[in-house]
């Protein structure tokens, strides 16, 4: 709706500056044609380069989330007595072992 508005107007203005006719019609046509190109290949743009707002928001929120868990597991180990922190680290890394070997 909000095209045909634009393209009205613009048939309408260039007739107020002394075009006639089709001459208005026309030219009206041509700057609509080049606003939604370029309005095209900046969406485009912005999908080829990840800056859309939903991918923004995502990181944002991504980045937060990392955060905040790794903050939490850090209070979690440091409230574990030393032998509870050695006996999780050796579990951990006899995971990390095993995972390597298969």
């Amino acid at each position: 709706m909000g095209l045909l508005l634009a393209g009205g107007l613009g048939y309408w203005l260039f007739e107020a500056l002394g075009l006639e006719g089709f001459s208005a019609g026309i030219a009206a046509e041509a700057l609509l044609v080049v606003v939604v190109v370029i309005w095209t290949s900046s969406y485009l743009f912005r999908v080829v380069t990840g800056r859309m707002t939903y991918m923004q928001q995502r990181r944002r929120y991504r980045s937060g989330y990392d955060q905040l868990t790794a903050q939490q597991l850090q209070e979690r180990f440091d409230a574990m007595t030393p032998e509870q922190q050695q006996a999780l680290m050796a579990s951990i890394a006899e995971e990390e072992t095993t995972q390597a070997s298969e």
